[in-house]
């Protein structure tokens, strides 16, 4: 299982959580004539959004996916550390590397349940940034924000 939020155009998505909720049914049967891996052709904001988070929160697929190659790198930065040799690279937390669905008008992005607390957080503020919706799919009874005022109460 994975911890699950859903950004949305909020140009797109009805207001009413009943509307809303069969929205987002039709939204996840994946039916688009698309490449979900791929950022190209989203609506709205979407790409502004996704451009802010995908670096603290890399995509396991699609263009932009993090190269776990490179951890081998940052490992033998380690041993150059430890007997010297050049500067090494920080360890990265391979918990953040982030599994996105871009549709046309949202961004399902599932997250290990480790970075929860911060995955919510920077998702609500890069949301409110980029002004886009919000849906806390994980949640039971997720909380829907479709406004600037909905997304700052949601901020912790």
């Amino acid at each position: 299982m994975s911890y699950d939020l859903l950004i949305f155009d909020p140009m797109v998505a009805p207001v009413s959580r009943p509307d809303f909720m069969a929205w987002y049914g039709d939204l996840t049967k994946w039916e688009e004539p698309r490449d979900y891996n791929s950022p190209e052709g989203m609506s709205g904001n979407l790409p502004q959004f996704y451009e802010a988070i995908r670096h603290e929160f890399p995509p396991m697929n699609g263009p932009d996916a993090f190269d776990f190659d490179s951890l081998v790198e940052g490992k033998r930065g380690f041993w150059q550390r430890l007997f010297g040799g050049s500067q090494a690279l920080e360890p990265f937390n391979e918990s953040l590397v982030t599994d996105y669905s871009c549709a046309q008008s949202g961004i399902y992005m599932s997250f290990t349940w480790s970075v929860e607390e911060q995955a919510f957080d920077q998702v609500v503020r890069s949301a409110l940034k980029t002004g886009v919706g919000f849906f806390d799919v994980s949640a039971t009874d997720g909380g829907i924000a479709h406004t600037p005022e909905q997304l700052r109460a949601l901020l912790r």
